[in-house]
């Protein structure tokens, strides 16, 4: 079965600096993540799992139904974007995760999140 059941994930994150509190290290990102049907099959995203880690390598799991209260059906080539957010200890950090999806048929497959950056403008060197 090559690429029947296929969601790309993308992501794209930003520093919150109205939100953050450097002096009491309090870091926050929002990031935006497109979900892409890219297989030949409709899909529908049943729970999330999220592995936030910060910049002292304390790594956060987070487990839940959905994605912002929603459970997003995608067809075959359509797309679903949303946006929420973290806090961090730490300037910096990462995020990665995957997302539980359940076919039509019931067949469940896990979309993979690929990791992506948390970064506060001023930590690039």
């Amino acid at each position: 079965m090559s690429n029947e059941r296929e969601i790309t994930v993308g992501a794209e994150s930003h520093y919150l600096e109205k939100q953050s509190d450097p002096s009491n290290n309090q870091f926050a990102f929002s990031y935006t993540i497109t979900l892409t049907n890219s297989g030949q099959v409709a899909a529908q995203l049943r729970t999330r799992r999220w592995l936030i880690t910060d910049g002292n390598d304390q790594v956060e799991e987070v487990i839940g139904e959905g994605v912002v209260g929603e459970f997003p059906y995608l067809k075959p080539g359509e797309s679903y974007q949303y946006s929420s957010g973290a806090m961090l200890d730490t300037p910096t950090g990462t995020m990665e995760g995957s997302y539980q999806m359940m076919t039509d048929s019931g067949d469940e497959f896990e979309a993979s999140i690929p990791m992506f950056a948390l970064i506060k403008p001023d930590q690039l060197h």
